[in-house]
């Protein structure tokens, strides 16, 4: 207990020093408290299980929230009677607004707590959702929807900072991987469901029965997951985050993954917003049909503990690379004419980029922390890149989509994995002189996703 009090309530000081059992170490005035090795929430624990099974059922209704209107494009733009192209704008508003709204919820946790911003962000999400269902026009739908991107901000920031406060050091490889397996089932939901809702129910109904399960998801992580014991709150004002998003930008390793992040999400998201099209054209026509199409996006759940071990075995840039790799054969299959190719193709996809962001959200928290910066900051600029590489190609592929045919989108797709191919090699070279720091030597940071 002593121990655990201690670790609550330090103090703020200027330097690096080690005062028992805990390491203080302030950056721009705000300290990162490393817990002590036999503290933090264990597997087999049952606070651990609560813990990680809430952050993950978290992230899986906020990914069917934000990407639900993936699959149902063709539907939204016969039913508010706007063209191919600006009936993206559908997903991309809200990811654009996420991105920008990332930037302050790092320090808006700093200074309520990583719990209570979760909590609320998917329950704010969730009503407004409800309210989207009934927008009567597209500006009024665009508005809702961009106001649910800033809702839905707060978990994703948020999420692996707290599991890498709160969870064991042992453990945070493993922690991460469920979290990140939460918003891969989020997306398959967000794919799968839809279309058939939307076929019995409408686009209200539908609208209604994802907001509902976010909601739900809202209420489930004020019961299950438990308050911050490792978490110190800070009040910071506007210069000191200016600042502290500026040391995390000139950490050459954060930069270049959030390049990687930028351009592996784009190819991703280009590729399922053009492609809602391509299967609803001629000679394919599915329909409702299209929901089997999606079948394949499941094969990529397991992306994230394959890649744990990938990594184990070959580094993260090894591991990385083959990834990439995969995602290029996703994208040429995917380019192919028989619709079986096709889904192998989009399984190949999605399975080669989730557990490319798997490793890279590990990479970018776990420099951060080796690094002496803000893991809070440095996760919410990754999530910036991401998700503005989301809204910007995404939009851009179903242009690209209606003017150039799919061997456009392929193009385009291809040189976004190889521009995130050569970032990783970049932020490996950088990264190199710190394996001789002893958390680069840790499992979990060798492993890949801590």
């Amino acid at each position: 207990m002593h121990q655990a009090h201690q670790w609550n309530t330090e103090e703020h000081f200027r330097a690096s020093h080690r005062r028992g059992n805990v390491v203080v170490v302030t950056v721009l005035d705000r300290p990162v408290a490393s817990p002590p090795a036999d503290l933090g929430h264990r597997p087999g624990n049952a606070v651990y299980r609560r813990a990680v099974a809430g952050v993950a059922i978290g992230g899986m209704a906020n990914f069917v929230l934000l990407y639900y209107v993936q699959p149902l494009l063709p539907s939204l733009a016969a039913e508010y009677e706007v063209s191919a192209g600006t009936s993206a704008q559908a997903l991309s508003i809200s990811t654009l607004t996420m991105a920008v709204a990332l930037l302050g919820v790092g320090p808006l946790s700093d200074r309520v707590g990583r719990v209570a911003v979760m909590r609320w962000s998917l329950l704010a999400s969730g009503v407004l959702g409800v309210a989207s269902a009934f927008a009567p026009t597209w500006s009024t739908l665009l508005v809702l929807r961009g106001l649910m991107g800033v809702a839905l901000a707060g978990l994703p920031a948020i999420a692996l900072a707290y599991l890498r406060e709160e969870v064991h050091a042992s453990a945070h490889g493993r922690a991460n991987a469920w979290y990140i397996m939460g918003t891969a089932c989020g997306g398959a939901l967000g794919r799968l469901l839809p279309v058939p809702l939307d076929a019995h129910l409408g686009w209200t109904g539908a609208t209604l029965v994802v907001s509902g399960l976010t909601v739900a998801a809202g209420l489930a992580m004020v019961v299950l997951v438990p308050a911050s014991r490792a978490f110190v709150p800070t009040t910071r004002g506007v210069r000191p985050l200016l600042l502290g998003i500026g040391a995390t930008l000139r950490d050459p390793v954060v930069v270049a993954v959030c390049v990687l992040a930028f351009a592996a999400m784009g190819a991703f998201v280009g590729v399922y917003n053009a492609f809602a099209f391509r299967i609803q054209a001629p000679p394919y026509s599915l329909g409702a049909s299209a929901t089997l199409v999606y079948l394949a996006y499941p094969v990529g759940i397991v992306g994230p503990h394959v890649a744990r071990a990938m990594a184990a075995r070959w580094g993260r840039r090894g591991a990385l690379l083959a990834l990439l790799g995969l995602m290029v054969v996703g994208v040429a299959m995917v380019a192919a004419h028989p619709l079986g190719l096709m889904m192998v193709g989009l399984g190949a996809l999605t399975f080669g980029f989730l557990a490319t962001h798997s490793l890279a959200t590990g990479w970018v928290v776990d420099r951060a922390s080796r690094r002496g910066l803000s893991p809070a900051q440095a996760s919410s600029n990754y999530l910036l890149a991401y998700y503005t590489g989301s809204a910007v190609v995404g939009t851009a592929a179903v242009h690209v989509w209606e003017s150039g045919g799919w061997g456009a989108v392929t193009a385009l797709a291809l040189g976004l994995v190889l521009v995130a191919g050569a970032a990783v090699v970049v932020a490996a070279r950088a990264d190199e002189p710190s394996v001789s720091h002893p958390a680069a030597r840790e499992p979990e940071a060798a492993q890949v996703i801590g």
